[in-house]
């Protein structure tokens, strides 16, 4: 074959660094972004926050100062929503200002004594976090003040050690037997009688082996009655069929009234199965909303939270030395670019998030003003179309964003949803049949609870079709147990 030379026209979409960062950051939670931003922050030394003394009346949109170079800055929480926002003048700062704040930025306190107080108090409440007590050192400290034997206090600790968050022995006896050195000479009866010794110990029902055995712990520790007595049959003998809510053949079997079964019933439930639970450490997450929707003027308005809003600026006494040797060669205009960029993907990704925000608020008006039960069917695509931006996109913007409402927070995903017909043609969100089938089981009778196909046929004598399958399967996605689990006494 002889060589030749073709022309060929094609149309590719290039992935530039700008727009591969807009795409990530659009994808990112405020967590996420945040620390994202401080990466940046660290590596690039022409970007940094904007500092509360600094901050004033800002803009939302970019502004041009006299060396041309731009400065961005989140909305302020005195601020209106973006479409009230003005564009005010930029402030300067002497160099001595700068100076001063650059120190205080740095952790100074001099002459300024709530800062002080405020770092006192920081170091107090850390303090106090790691002052709280595990169960390890609850127990342990029982122990340093029983009258035990050397030997058993050495095979307490050693069962303390064994047990799980909840409070119960995990492993069997003869397990942990099988651990311990045979030149201790250590028996199973030796490990019986140190365990009914820690299951004597404060919270009752420590060291348990099964929830039936922390429950008869906390039975027999109570005064002795008839209540309390029945109480601990029922749990030796037939706690699977109180379980299962078979009261019928729970009354037959232990021959009682409906009124002492029912007593004996409030008794075990009043028992706690997981005893140490108090002794947990608490994995408190919590959640800064992107967006708060408030009523106003009649109308309902979603802003951007200023908590989540990044302030940030390019540094002005860098930029002014860059402005200076425009024309020259300098390897921090690289980065220059990069704070630019940062701050102007930031903004955008805030600009799509609010827009995204006002569209499925428009949408779902009416859950803002009756609740879960008047949620209309949405799906991407009408979102997508209203601001004209691709379903994709629209999917990253919904995920793990959050929007603060009087109702509660719920993320954005949570305003989407398929829908089930109706018949008089229309369409009902599946959130709002949920929440109709959970006020439906939430004001049944307990003696007669409502079976799926109970609620199926009433949904359709409200005009939502939803076959038998479809009402169990949102009972399950709700958490809410069977008919007879739900029936009662």
């Amino acid at each position: 074959m002889k060589p030749s030379l073709q022309i060929k026209l094609s149309q590719q979409l290039a992935l530039t660094p700008q727009l591969q960062q807009s795409i990530k950051l659009l994808q990112l939670s405020t967590l996420e972004m945040n620390q994202e931003i401080e990466r940046y922050l660290l590596e690039n030394p022409l970007l940094e926050r904007e500092e509360e003394t600094e901050r004033g009346i800002s803009s939302a949109h970019d502004r041009m100062n006299g060396d041309g170079v731009t400065e961005w800055s989140a909305p302020s929480r005195e601020e209106a929503p973006r479409e009230e926002y003005a564009e005010s003048e930029p402030g300067g700062m002497t160099m001595a200002e700068v100076e001063e704040d650059r120190w205080f930025q740095d952790g100074g306190s001099y002459g300024n004594p709530d800062r002080e107080r405020d770092r006192d108090d920081d170091v107090e409440a850390q303090d106090i976090q790691a002052a709280t007590t595990t169960l390890r050192d609850h127990l342990g400290g029982q122990l340093g003040l029983s009258r035990f034997s050397d030997r058993d206090r050495v095979l307490i600790r050693f069962l303390i050690e064994a047990l799980d968050d909840n409070g119960y022995l995990a492993s069997s006896l003869e397990e942990l037997l099988e651990t311990l050195p045979p030149e201790e000479a250590i028996e199973l009866e030796d490990l019986e009688i140190a365990l009914r010794q820690l299951q004597g110990l404060d919270p009752t029902g420590v060291g348990a082996r099964s929830p039936q055995e922390c429950l008869t712990l906390q039975l027999a520790a109570l005064p002795r009655d008839d209540v309390r007595d029945l109480a601990l049959v029922i749990v030796a003998e037939h706690l699977d069929l109180l379980a299962t809510r078979d009261f019928g053949k729970l009354k037959k079997r232990l021959d009682v009234s409906d009124a002492a079964l029912k007593a004996a019933r409030s008794l075990i439930v009043a028992m706690n199965p997981r005893p140490a639970a108090c002794f947990a450490p608490l994995d408190a997450r919590y959640v800064i909303p992107d967006v708060i929707v408030r009523k106003m003027r009649g109308r309902w308005l979603s802003q951007i939270n200023p908590d989540a809003y990044p302030r940030l600026r390019v540094n002005r006494l860098y930029a002014e030395i860059l402005a200076q040797q425009r024309r020259g060669e300098n390897s921090m205009s690289a980065q220059l670019q990069e704070a630019r960029w940062l701050i102007k993907n930031v903004q955008q990704r805030f600009d799509t998030i609010a827009r995204v925000s006002q569209a499925i608020v428009d949408r779902q008006r009416r859950f803002f003003e009756h609740g879960e039960v008047a949620m209309r069917p949405l799906v991407l695509r009408e979102i997508a179309d209203e601001v004209s931006l691709h379903e994709s996109t629209v999917s990253r913007v919904t995920s793990q964003k959050y929007m603060a409402t009087p109702r509660g927070i719920f993320e954005l995903k949570y305003f989407f949803g398929s829908h089930v017909a109706t018949d008089s043609g229309g369409a009902c969100s599946a959130t709002a049949i949920r929440a109709l089938i959970k006020q439906l089981i939430g004001a049944e009778n307990g003696n007669s609870p409502l079976s799926d196909l109970k609620i199926s046929e009433i949904l359709g004598k409200q005009g939502i079709v939803v076959a038998r399958r479809t009402v169990a399967k949102y009972r399950e996605a709700l958490n809410i147990p069977p008919v007879n689990v739900r029936k009662s006494l």
